[in-house]
């Protein structure tokens, strides 16, 4: 097997390879003055199975195009398979039309994936688990929730808080699409599947997706120290309007935020 780093974050792909016990394999990646991007394999992987590591956060479109070249480099230096690990997927939230008129811009990426010549595909908590139904190539969603749950016991502890009982912690939801994950990340911390758990209600700007204009909360997490469980950060704004209204309007003792993902922008 063979192991490629794509440029967007070299130093997981160090961890990996020292993880795994295999050294990164050579490629020459080279940015042109118009923002364009060259990928050379200097490797030999001739029937050799290959793995691309590469997140595709911002700049998101930047990243992708080069894991599109990587793919097809490797091809035509005949490697036998090419595996994407993707631990961020790029346009994950535009897996749906919000207004009529607009493209499903997930699926497009999905659709070029193949086309490239992907053989199957990794990725980290995707936004909505719908979406592995678009894919036509073996695809594996994997969950970060059992290591965030692991590391926020751990922290709240040190913090002097009983991350575990349910009479003191509650989990929140910020939206119905990760309440799955959301479960899951409560079932790990709490070891039971009675545990307090909440959902938020977003209304969002038709034009402005990044700009909640209002909230509501379905169950009861008041007065308790609360976790936010989520797939991704990007702007950080509704995060902290929904701390804001927590503290204001529930009385919440404090609020931590557990996410897989930060696209800060």
């Amino acid at each position: 097997m063979k192991l490629f780093s794509g440029s967007n974050n070299l130093p997981l792909s160090e961890k990996i390879s020292k993880i795994i016990n295999i050294s990164l394999s050579k490629a020459e990646i080279i940015r042109f003055g118009n923002s364009e991007v060259r990928v050379r394999i200097e490797d030999d992987v001739k029937n050799d199975v290959c793995v691309v590591i590469q997140p595709t956060s911002n700049p998101t479109d930047t990243n992708l195009m080069e894991l599109f070249f990587f793919c097809d480099a490797l091809k035509r230096q005949e490697a036998r398979k090419v595996i994407g690990i993707i631990p961020y997927f790029g346009y994950a939230r535009q897996d749906i039309q919000h207004r009529n008129g607009e493209a499903v811009s997930a699926n497009v990426v999905i659709r070029f994936l193949k086309a490239v010549g992907f053989d199957k595909i990794y990725t980290i908590d995707l936004h909505n688990e719908a979406t592995e139904g678009a894919f036509s190539i073996p695809f594996k969603n994997l969950s970060a929730m059992p290591l965030l749950a692991q590391h926020v016991a751990a922290y709240l502890s040190k913090k002097g808080i009983d991350a575990i009982n349910p009479n003191n912690v509650g989990i929140l939801i910020p939206d119905q699409g990760a309440i799955e994950q959301g479960r899951q990340f409560g079932e790990l911390l709490f070891k039971t599947t009675d545990f307090p758990l909440a959902v938020v209600e977003k209304r969002r700007d038709a034009h402005s997706l990044n700009k909640v204009t209002s909230f509501g909360l379905y169950g009861d997490i008041k007065g308790k120290h609360v976790i936010i469980v989520d797939d991704m950060i990007v702007s950080g704004g509704t995060l902290i309007a929904a701390v804001d209204y927590l503290l204001a309007e529930h009385k919440v003792k404090s609020v931590y935020a557990a996410m897989t993902h930060h696209d800060f922008i």
